[in-house]
């Protein structure tokens, strides 16, 4: 069992980013066909049938990626475990570069 462990978590580690890289090209896709211009009955269709891009998904997807990559930067850096507040920071900044990314995708594009 526990030779088995780390494979299922490398497994899922890699369908969560495939899941967030899907959800941001869908976002981007559906954002180009709707700045394309007027939308008529059949770009509303192709929107609808694009699977489900949700921001919250992407949102979440970002922060949790950004703070899964803090967790394994921390387990490798030295601290002292009972008077560090080091960890709290690190996972802190990690979090808030998710924030970051997801913000950078979603923003509004200036003409």
């Amino acid at each position: 069992m526990k030779h088995i462990i780390p494979f299922i978590v490398v497994i899922i580690f890699i369908i969560t980013i495939a899941i967030v890289i899907i959800s941001a090209f869908n976002f981007k896709l559906k954002k180009r066909i709707i700045e394309s211009g007027p939308i008529d009955d059949n770009a509303l269709k192709f929107l609808g049938s694009i699977s489900g891009l949700n921001t919250e998904a992407l949102k979440w997807g970002s922060i949790l990626l950004f703070g899964g990559i803090g967790l394994v930067i921390i387990e490798f850096l030295p601290y002292n475990l009972e008077d560090s507040p080091l960890p709290y920071g690190i996972e802190s900044i990690f979090f808030a570069l998710g924030f970051i990314v997801y913000y950078l995708l979603v923003r509004p594009k200036k003409v």
